[in-house]
């Protein structure tokens, strides 16, 4: 491990993950971002309003995405990475479930890695996790992003999809990735219906009993659409309310394509949960 990186994602939590889509097709704010200096200048602003990871993606998930090589996904998120490691002092993610993209965005400056495979997509991934000693976020999904809303089916979302990554967590550790270094996500609308969304957020608090932060993503998606009747630049409110039951759920990371009120909400809660009982000195 280079004695430059740091060995686990190192910043208080809970905070605020800002997402940053280096693509033509993602559901929310595809192409966007595509040139480097725009992407740039995106990464910057999601730092100036509070984010605490930004998680640089160069291949979309949405639903009905097919897969790009990693050679087009590496051109497009490796010169943002350079140039944000060298711009701003918060963490990089690399949104990614290709080992050679992993690898060369650690190495460009990236200090965690959020595969949304769980190290089921790559056979190499495991292994560049454990040699950079690199934070990874492992998420369950059903399917893949092409199939994954085709109908899916749980007889118990809640029960399999933590039953999931309790086994993704004891692959990591079994092969060279220290439980430290690991992140879960539940996967909100990744192969799920709106009750299976709507149950995973409800029952958070049971996968926040494995013992790793839980990172919830659930900024502008398709639940909330069906939820509120809005488009998807119409969902931050939504987005901030799942934040703030996360957190009282215990998650840990948001991740959101709106960051300020995010942080904002974030910290309104955790000032009322320091706030002294009724009697005591100064209450």
């Amino acid at each position: 491990m280079p004695a430059d990186r740091a060995p686990t994602l190192d910043l208080p939590l809970p905070c605020i993950m800002g997402v940053l889509n280096v693509t033509p097709d993602s559901f929310s704010d595809g192409g966007r971002y595509l040139e480097t200096a725009t992407a740039v200048a995106h990464g910057r602003r999601l730092a100036a309003d509070g984010a605490g990871i930004i998680d640089i993606g160069g291949e979309s998930t949405r639903p009905g995405a097919g897969s790009v090589s990693a050679s087009l996904e590496s051109s497009r998120v490796l010169p943002v990475v350079e140039e944000l490691h060298g711009l701003v002092e918060v963490a990089l993610s690399i949104d990614t479930s290709k080992a050679d993209v992993a690898r060369r965005a650690l190495a460009a400056g990236a200090t965690m890695v959020n595969d949304v495979s769980a190290l089921r997509a790559d056979s190499e991934m495991v292994d560049v996790v454990a040699e950079a000693g690199c934070a990874v976020c492992l998420m369950h999904m059903q399917g893949a992003p092409r199939t994954m809303q085709q109908e899916p089916s749980y007889d118990d979302v809640v029960g399999e999809v933590l039953a999931f990554l309790d086994e993704r967590l004891a692959f990591a550790v079994a092969h060279g990735i220290r439980e430290e270094q690991v992140l879960l996500d539940p996967g909100i609308g990744f192969g799920k219906t709106l009750e299976h969304n709507l149950l995973l957020i409800k029952h958070l608090d049971r996968f926040a009993a494995l013992g790793r932060p839980l990172v919830l993503g659930t900024s502008r998606k398709r639940f909330l659409g069906a939820v509120l009747g809005a488009e998807p630049d119409q969902r931050t409110i939504g987005t901030v309310a799942t934040t703030v039951i996360g957190l009282l759920k215990g998650a840990a990371i948001f991740r959101v394509h709106d960051v300020k009120p995010n942080v904002e909400a974030l910290r309104v809660v955790q000032a009322v949960r320091a706030a002294g009982e009724p009697g005591e000195a100064g209450a």
